[in-house]
């Protein structure tokens, strides 16, 4: 990690800013590196996963406003690895002139679950019937409205299953509902009967040039994405139109510039959103191989508005498998496997410390047999994770 002065590429290419130095930061170094842009990451360890591959890594934390105007005073716009960014901390920066994309307001439709259901609701977006609650009462109230089980969420803070609980009754919440300050609530949502989880990928500029990629289907297991399936199979042409025309909608309302994500659950009478991310996402992370322009080149693009790159898909078929940390941390020791097993396999690991559960990579499989990909890409992910020992 550095903190030196920062470094322009020669003949006037901007330098990018991104809070944060996680896998996403990191992806977002060969694009920079293929469009001759400048990207300085602020990491917190000098072990983070950008931080690794960056060299313009200085620290600081994205809670520390000192940090964040370091950075923006450095960079021609800031964008994000994370949405854990203190709202009022990106007010200041914008207050002083920094350039922020997405911009504070269209952040705290990610950061904040409540103003994003409530935005959404008001925009006519399918949802599930929700609430916000700050006691039993209220939340036994609700669940006579839709029924029990209930989903609870915490507004602010969560990701990857984290602050998500499923509740029958209200002792079940009782220690999150003890924890609320004066003021604060819970996001209670109706428990939707869905057939599979789908995510729209679409892409914004400041000058209003959106592009979309297909709609994939995740899967999740245990509450995080073991695998993304490109596009969603089986999905009906119409309904994927709509879907990514209510995404797209939603970049414009919200006034999104960068990616956006958005998460999906498809039900008997056509879907509700879920959640929103605006950032490169774990559903799009196929893109790198398997589409004209990625993820996170059309990010870059976006946030410095240059125009868009094709979303095109390469192949009929993509697969993306997680790879999840297990109990084997050596795993350069598995390349060799990896690699002669499946020569067409793209394996991208982070860079992480290995801990069980933990994401910390992926890998990425294209061509025309679906079955036999998702077999491929599992196959390599679980042995990288020490799944699969022979």
């Amino acid at each position: 990690m550095t903190s030196a002065a920062p470094v322009r590429h020669p003949g006037g290419f901007p330098l990018v800013g991104v809070v944060g130095a996680g896998q996403l930061a990191r992806m977002m170094q060969a694009p920079a590196t293929a469009l001759s842009l400048g990207l300085r990451v602020l990491s917190e360890q000098s072990d983070d996963s950008a931080a690794l591959v960056v060299p313009q890594a200085p620290a600081g934390s994205h809670a520390d406003l000192d940090a964040l105007l370091a950075l923006a005073r450095d960079c021609d716009v800031v964008t994000f690895d994370h949405e854990q960014v203190p709202p009022e901390h990106l007010r200041v920066l914008e207050q002083a002139g920094t350039v922020i994309r997405p911009s504070a307001s269209a952040l705290l439709h990610a950061q904040d679950k409540a103003v994003m259901r409530a935005r959404l609701t008001q925009l006519g977006v399918p949802c599930p019937r929700w609430a916000l609650v700050q006691d039993a009462a209220a939340l036994a109230s609700f669940a006579q409205e839709v029924g029990w089980p209930v989903v609870l969420k915490t507004p602010r803070g969560g990701y990857d299953g984290k602050g998500v609980r499923v509740v029958h009754e209200p002792q079940e919440a009782s220690d999150w509902l003890d924890r609320l300050r004066a003021g604060e609530q819970l996001l209670a949502e109706q428990l939707m009967a869905f057939e599979r989880e789908l995510a729209v990928l679409v892409a914004r500029s400041p000058s209003g040039q959106a592009a979309s990629w297909p709609v994939v289907q995740t899967v999740q297991t245990g509450g995080l994405c073991t695998e993304v399936i490109a596009p969603a199979p089986g999905l009906r042409p119409d309904l994927a139109a709509e879907a990514t025309a209510v995404a797209l909608d939603i970049a414009g309302a919200l006034d999104v510039v960068g990616v956006l994500a958005v998460e999906l659950f498809e039900t008997a009478d056509g879907f509700v959103v879920n959640e929103l991310a605006m950032r490169p996402h774990n559903s799009g992370h196929w893109t790198i191989e398997g589409s004209v322009t990625s993820q996170f080149e059309q990010h870059l693009r976006a946030v410095l508005d240059l125009p868009l790159g094709e979303t095109r898909s390469r192949s009929r078929w993509t697969v993306m498998a997680n790879v999840l940390g297990g109990d084997y941390p050596d795993l350069y020791a598995s390349y060799p496997h990896v690699l002669a097993h499946d020569p067409g396999a793209k394996v991208h690991l982070y860079g992480k410390v290995v801990r069980p559960g933990r994401k910390i990579g992926h890998v990425t499989v294209s061509g025309d047999d679906l079955p036999q990909l998702r077999r491929r890409a599992r196959h390599a992910a679980d042995y990288i994770q020490g799944v699969v020992t022979e």
